[in-house]
């Protein structure tokens, strides 16, 4: 992609059928997907793909930490560019935190590639709760051995995307940045999955999505769950997506 590499797991088993794209949150890679994709395909008879971001897991660095405050804007073009080298064109995303919003707004901006979007914890506007949940993140990092958690799966990427995550979100600038006047265009089905004890977002962030999107929309609240339910819950995630999944598809 434009001279960078990224790194990507693709199947494509089933011959003419959706293709389910798996778009990782702000510290996460194709790796710590662990099996979902592969379960979420047999249980849907979808094609999957899951890649590494920029700066992410196996692909090239990000040239600097420093993002623009429509970063996650751009990561969906960065999408539709993707689907259309690789041919895509019934995606279903699945994405979780960033990759939740990413997920939206590229269902906003591509309508016709896109086909459902099953958003996980994601983000449309920056919340109280989201930038202590950044700062408690960033304190853990200073003082426990993320940093080197976070290193198996990044390399020695770790310290710019981490810098790139916490900076973003607790800069000035960023206060203002809300993707709502997007969620009119989106018009595929859509699933919000969201922990109801997340530590980085309310449940306003999933009423003023399923409220504003022109599509169908459904939300499927996990009461004592916090921020990565597909990790927390494995089990429910999976039932409830393909569920969601087959009946769209």
């Amino acid at each position: 992609m434009s001279g960078q590499n990224l790194y990507i797991e693709y199947n494509s088993t089933f011959e003419k059928r959706p293709t389910i794209v798996f778009l990782h949150d702000s510290l996460g890679s194709v790796q710590l997907w662990r099996n979902l994709p592969s379960q979420l395909s047999e249980a849907t008879q979808c094609n999957t793909l899951a890649y590494d971001r920029l700066g992410y897991g196996k692909s090239d660095p990000m040239q600097t930490h420093e993002r623009p405050v429509n970063y996650m804007e751009l990561e969906a073009d960065v999408l539709n560019d993707l689907l259309t080298e690789m041919n895509i064109d019934q995606a279903i995303l699945f994405g979780h935190s960033d990759g939740g919003t990413i997920a939206l707004i590229t269902a906003a901006k591509y309508p016709e590639k896109i086909k459902a979007v099953v958003c996980e914890a994601g983000h449309i506007f920056v919340e109280e709760v989201t930038l202590k949940g950044v700062y408690d993140a960033w304190d853990a990092y200073k003082t426990t051995n993320l940093a080197e958690r976070l290193q198996k799966y990044h390399g020695d990427k770790v310290e710019n995307l981490f810098k790139a995550w916490t900076e973003t979100w607790t800069r000035d600038d960023y206060r203002s940045w809300n993707i709502e006047y997007l969620l009119k265009d989106i018009q595929c089905p859509l699933l919000f999955i969201q922990g109801e004890s997340d530590e980085y977002g309310t449940l306003d962030q999933v009423e003023k999505t399923v409220t504003q999107v022109s599509g169908s929309a459904e939300k499927y609240i996990i009461p004592g769950i916090g921020h990565t339910p597909h990790k927390e819950v494995p089990e429910q995630v999976l039932i409830r997506a393909a569920e969601f999944i087959n009946e769209k598809k």
